[in-house]
């Protein structure tokens, strides 16, 4: 009867990613730039139209 052979997981080798580690790298990714340039920018316009700085735009 053969030996058994041990399977070792994938994961095993080197340290487990966790949900922020690969978050960030998504994030920095080269491909996904434009899109996460736009978020930030969309949530900018977000914040300043919401905050009391955009009544500067209303005319007199």
């Amino acid at each position: 009867m053969p030996p058994k052979r041990v399977v070792q997981p994938a994961g095993r080798g080197r340290e487990a990613d966790g949900i922020f580690n690969i978050a960030y790298k998504e994030v920095t990714n080269p491909e996904n730039a434009t899109i996460v340039r736009s978020v930030v920018i969309f949530g900018a316009a977000v914040a300043f139209f919401h905050s009391s700085l955009s009544e500067f735009l209303i005319p007199p």
